[in-house]
C-alpha cells in the first residue's frame, strides 16, 4: 500500500474543479443536444413513416 500515489489536497481540489467545469461546460450541453436532437429524429420519423403530419385528418 505504501506504492500508492497520495494526491495532495491541492491537487485534489483542481482536479474537481476541472471536472466540475468539463462535466457543466462539455458534457452536460452535448448530452442536452443529442438527447433533443434524438428525440425529434424519432418524432420525424414517425410522422413520416408511421402516423403522418399532426392535424385534422380526413376533413
Amino acid at each position: 500500500m505504501s506504492d500508492v500515489k497520495k494526491v495532495e489536497a491541492g491537487e485534489k481540489r483542481s482536479l474537481e474543479w476541472k471536472s466540475f467545469l468539463f462535466i457543466a461546460v462539455v458534457l452536460f450541453p452535448v448530452l442536452s443536444v443529442a438527447f433533443v436532437g434524438g428525440y425529434g429524429f424519432i418524432v420525424w420519423a414517425l410522422q413520416v413513416f408511421f402516423f403522418g403530419p399532426p392535424g385534422a385528418h380526413g376533413a
